[in-house]
């Protein structure tokens, strides 16, 4: 009987280092790519603020071409944010965790009467 209480303690012990180490394996494992995913939401939000500022250099802050682009930053902020719950700043080269953009931060600074088309 000993002998049989022995083997079942130790069947139990190595199912549950076994288990531990499965659940670690996993949890390690899923990292870079979630990782990696905020990496792509981050370029993505960065090509749209570039586009932006490219539009707007070439054809003017209230063009069409500038319409576009701020409505593509939009869209990729809220890509961002529906799936991390943050969104980069490009502006301030940091991530920000409030829903707090302004659709017309770009807009400061420039005079909306006197845009070069």
């Amino acid at each position: 009987m000993r002998i049989f209480l022995t083997r079942i303690i130790k069947l139990r012990g190595t199912s549950s280092v076994a288990a531990v180490a499965l659940a670690g394996f996993m949890l390690l494992a899923g990292s870079p790519r979630a990782m990696a995913n905020e990496h792509d939401c981050q370029k993505r939000i960065a090509r749209a603020d570039h586009r932006l500022h490219e539009a707007a250099e070439h054809h003017g802050w209230n063009s069409p071409q500038a319409d576009r682009a701020r409505a593509q930053l939009h869209e990729a902020r809220e890509f961002c944010w529906g799936h991390y719950h943050r969104w980069w700043d490009e502006d301030g080269h940091r991530w920000r965790t409030e829903r707090d953009w302004d659709e017309h931060d770009h807009d400061r600074g420039h005079d909306r009467d006197h845009d070069h088309q």
